[in-house]
C-alpha cells in the first residue's frame, strides 16, 4: 500500500513541495516541482499521475525510485551495482521497513533479506533537495559495490539538458542540447571534479531561460570521480542520475560495513535559470565555514615572481601591495624545500634554507606589520620523485606496483590513505601553521590520478578523498582561524563538498578577462560570488598572449572574491592610481557584491550580461561586457528581470577608472544624467548600453528610490 510524505520549503521567489512514497523499498520521489497548495492531497496527485500498463512490458510500472531496481522491473541504469561471490545478490528488491520525518528532513529504511542488504535514504529539502543513501552489508560475506547513485525523476517536459565541459584555463563553459530521446552520460575519473566534466547539469522546458521556463538542477557534492546520467526512457519518463564513480573492487563491503553516497543536490525553479542558481548559493552559505567577514582583497605572487623568490623582492611587492589598499598577500610556490622549479621539491614541507636563511619569520613580520594578512601555498596531496619525501618513502605514491608510473608535471599523488604519508604531511603542515603568523592556506593539486592504487593495491581514489577531508578537518580544528583555498590547477575541484571546509575555490588559472567572462558566468551556476577567486592579471595576459585594458579585466575580476596576480612594483603611476581606485571601489561595494543575488541575463552571444541583486532589491550592481564583434553596430537593450516592478530606480554609469569602450560620438543620455525608470520598465523594456568595442565592459547601478 502506498504511503506518502511532503516536504515543502518556501524559497523567495517560489516555493517548492517533494512527495515521497516511502512504500517502494528504496523511496520514490513521485513529484518535485512547484508549490501545489495546502488543499493538495499527496493520494489524489500521485493517482492523476499513474501509468498504464502497456503491451510488450511487464505487468507493472517499476517505479523511478530514488535506487531504481533491475529486480523490480526498471529497464534504465540501475541504481545499485554489485554482486557477492559467484555474481549472486546482483539485482536486489528493497522493502520498507520504517520511516521517520524531522522537520524537512525524511528518512527511509530498507532491507534485502535474500542480497543481505540494508539501505538506508535520507532525503532533506532546505536550500536544495538534499538526497543521500547508505548501503550495509548485513551478511557474512562480503558484497563489491560497483556503484550506487542517487536517482531524480523529471518531467516529461524537460526537454533541453544543459551540462559543461571545459579544460584547463577554460573551465565551466555551458553546453546545451535538445533532449528527446536516449542518454546522456559524463563520467569523470581523473580524481578530483575535473576541468573537462564539473559535476552539474540543469534539464528544462523547452527555450529555457535566465528567467523563464521550468529548471531542475542536480549537482554532486563530493571531490574525487563522480558520474552523471540522464536517461530518456522509452515510456517518456526522464531521470538524472548522479553520484561517486567507482573504480572495479574500489568498494567492497565485508560484513557490517557501510558505503554512503555524496550528497546529491538538486535545484528547481519555474522562472529560469537564475532564480534556481540561487539555491545553490543558499546552500553554501548555510555552511558552517561559510566566511561571515568581508572577503580581503588579496595578492597572489605567482604571476608576480614565480618561483624567483627573494626576500628583498619580495618585501618590496608586499609594499607595494599594502600601498594600493590590498588586505591579504599570499606567497605561492616556491618558498619550501629544493623548490626552485616545476620539477622537484614537492612533499618537503619546510622553509627552504638557501631561499629563506632566516626563516619566513621575518617575511611574515613585514607583511603582518604593514597590515595584510599572510597565506601560503601547499600541495600536500603530491609529491615529486626528486624529493627527499619520496626517495625515503617511494611506497607512500599512490601508484600500482609492477607497472612505471605515469607522471604529471613531473609529479606523482601521495597516498594520504597511508596511516604513515598522512601522518608526517598533516604534522609538517601543522608545525608551519603553528610556527608561523599564517591566517590563509592556498591548498593546490595539480594532476589527475593515474592507475592509482592503494595500500592493498586496489583503486584508491575513493579513500584519497576521504583523506584530504580529514586532513582539512584536522588542519582546522587545530588552527580554526586559519581560513583554506581550494585549488586544482585553478577549477579542477569545484564542488559543495570541499566548500563545507574552504573559504574560497580558485576558478581558472587564466586570468584573461575575454575567458574569465564566460567561465565566472558558468562557475556562477554553482557558488556565490564570495568563494569564486576572481584576480587582475598582468596587461598581457601569461596564458594567452591576449592584451587587455585595465578597466576591462577590473570589470570582469569585480564579480568575485577579488585578486590582484601582478607585479605591482612595476606599475606606471596611472596604472597604480587606477589600481587603487578599482579596490577601493570593490571594498565599497563589498557587501553588495558578496551578499547579494547573482544574476545574468540573456542576450546576444556577443555580449555577457550579468550582476548582482541585493536580496531586498534595493540596489543592483550590473556589468555588460562586449566578447567580440557583433552583427548590429549598437548592442540591444539590456533588460533586467527579477527587480520589484512597482519600486523605482535609479540608473547610473559605475564608471571604473580610465575605462574605454565607446567609439560612437554620442552615447545614451542617461549615462551622463542617469535615468529613473520602474522595475517593471527596467524588465520589459530596458536600458540601452552604449557602443562598445571587443574585450570592453560598463557597470552601472540600480539604486530603488
Amino acid at each position: 500500500m502506498s504511503q506518502f510524505v511532503r516536504l515543502s520549503q518556501d524559497h523567495s521567489s517560489h516555493d517548492v513541495d517533494v512527495i515521497v512514497d516511502v512504500s517502494t523499498g528504496s523511496p520514490t520521489i513521485v513529484y518535485w516541482g512547484q508549490a501545489l497548495g495546502s488543499s493538495a492531497e499527496s493520494d489524489a496527485i500521485v493517482a492523476a499521475l499513474s501509468r498504464p500498463i502497456v503491451h510488450g512490458t511487464v505487468d507493472s510500472v517499476a517505479p523511478i525510485s530514488v535506487v531504481p531496481e533491475h529486480g523490480s522491473g526498471f529497464t534504465g541504469r540501475p541504481g545499485l551495482m554489485g554482486r557477492r561471490g559467484g555474481g549472486r545478490g546482483w539485482a536486489p528488491r528493497f522493502a520498507t521497513t520504517g520511516h521517520t520525518v524531522v522537520g524537512q528532513t525524511l528518512t527511509v529504511e530498507a532491507v534485502d533479506e535474500v542480497a543481505e542488504l540494508s539501505m538506508v535514504t535520507t532525503i532533506t529539502l532546505a536550500e536544495v533537495l538534499a538526497v543521500a543513501v547508505t548501503v550495509t552489508n548485513i551478511g557474512d560475506r562480503r558484497y563489491s559495490l560497483d556503484g550506487l547513485t542517487v536517482t531524480l525523476p523529471l518531467p516529461e517536459h524537460a526537454s533541453e539538458l544543459l551540462a559543461f565541459e571545459g579544460r584547463w584555463s577554460r573551465e565551466f563553459h555551458p553546453l546545451r542540447r535538445e533532449w528527446m530521446s536516449g542518454e546522456l552520460l559524463v563520467e569523470n575519473r581523473r580524481g578530483r571534479t575535473s576541468h573537462e566534466y564539473p559535476p552539474l547539469v540543469f534539464a528544462g522546458e523547452h527555450g529555457f531561460g535566465e528567467w523563464d521556463g521550468e529548471v531542475f538542477g542536480a549537482h554532486v557534492a563530493w571531490s574525487g570521480n563522480h558520474q552523471v546520467f540522464a536517461e530518456r526512457l522509452p515510456d517518456g519518463r526522464r531521470y538524472l542520475q548522479a553520484g561517486e564513480l567507482l573504480h572495479p573492487g574500489e568498494v567492497v563491503l565485508e560484513a557490517g560495513e557501510s558505503y554512503t553516497t555524496p550528497d546529491v543536490l538538486g535545484v528547481y525553479s519555474p522562472e529560469g535559470l537564475t532564480p534556481a542558481t540561487w539555491q545553490f548559493h543558499r546552500s553554501v552559505r548555510s555552511h558552517d565555514m561559510h566566511p561571515s567577514s568581508p572577503r580581503p582583497v588579496l595578492l597572489n605572487t605567482w604571476e608576480a615572481v614565480y618561483f624567483d623568490h627573494s626576500t628583498a623582492k619580495l618585501v618590496a611587492l608586499a609594499n607595494a601591495a599594502a600601498d594600493l589598499g590590498i588586505e591579504r598577500f599570499v606567497l605561492d610556490d616556491g618558498w619550501f624545500g629544493s623548490r626552485r622549479n616545476d620539477t622537484q621539491g614537492l612533499g618537503d614541507w619546510w622553509v627552504s634554507e638557501a631561499v629563506y636563511p632566516d626563516g619566513l619569520a621575518p617575511l611574515i613580520a613585514h607583511v603582518t606589520g604593514l597590515g595584510m594578512g599572510f597565506g601560503i601555498w601547499v600541495e600536500p596531496e603530491m609529491v615529486n620523485p626528486d624529493s627527499d619525501v619520496f626517495r625515503a618513502h617511494p611506497d607512500w605514491a599512490l601508484v600500482t606496483d609492477g607497472y612505471e608510473p605515469v607522471l604529471g608535471r613531473q609529479q606523482l599523488v601521495l597516498d594520504l590513505a597511508n596511516p604513515e604519508a598522512y601522518a608526517f604531511i598533516e604534522g609538517h603542515l601543522d608545525a608551519l601553521l603553528a610556527d608561523h603568523d599564517v591566517s590563509y592556506v592556498k591548498w593546490d593539486m595539480n594532476r589527475d590520478h593515474v592507475q592509482g592504487s592503494g595500500v592493498g593495491g586496489s583503486a584508491g581514489t575513493h579513500q584519497q578523498t576521504l583523506a584530504l577531508y580529514r586532513m582539512i578537518d584536522d588542519l582546522r580544528s587545530k588552527h580554526p582561524t586559519v581560513e583554506f583555498e581550494s585549488c586544482a590547477s585553478g577549477g579542477a575541484r569545484i564542488d559543495h563538498e570541499i566548500l563545507r571546509r574552504t573559504e574560497r575555490v580558485w576558478t581558472s588559472d587564466c586570468n584573461d578577462a575575454l575567458e574569465r567572462q564566460t567561465i565566472q558566468r558558468g562557475a556562477s551556476m554553482l557558488i556565490p560570488p564570495e568563494v569564486m577567486g576572481a584576480h587582475i592579471g598582468p596587461t598581457t595576459s601569461h596564458t594567452t598572449g591576449r592584451t587587455q585594458s585595465l578597466s576591462f579585466r577590473a570589470a570582469t575580476a569585480l564579480f568575485g572574491h577579488l585578486g590582484v596576480e601582478w607585479n605591482v612594483t612595476s606599475l606606471s603611476d596611472q596604472d597604480r592610481a587606477a589600481l587603487r581606485a578599482v579596490i577601493e571601489m570593490h571594498q565599497a561595494h563589498r557587501d553588495l557584491l558578496h551578499g547579494g543575488d547573482s544574476v545574468r541575463f540573456d542576450t546576444d552571444p556577443a555580449f555577457c550580461a550579468h550582476g548582482v541583486y541585493a536580496t531586498d532589491r534595493s540596489q543592483a550592481i550590473v556589468s555588460f561586457a562586449q566578447l567580440t564583434s557583433a552583427p548590429s553596430q549598437t548592442p540591444p537593450p539590456l533588460r533586467m528581470p527579477g527587480l520589484e516592478l512597482d519600486a523605482v530606480y535609479e540608473v547610473r554609469h559605475l564608471v571604473i577608472p580610465y575605462e574605454s569602450w565607446g567609439a560612437a560620438r554620442i552615447q545614451p543620455s542617461w549615462l551622463r544624467d542617469g535615468v529613473r525608470l520602474t522595475g517593471r520598465q527596467v524588465a520589459f523594456h530596458g536600458v540601452q548600453p552604449p557602443t562598445l568595442h571587443p574585450e570592453s565592459a560598463i557597470l552601472f547601478t540600480l539604486t530603488r528610490v
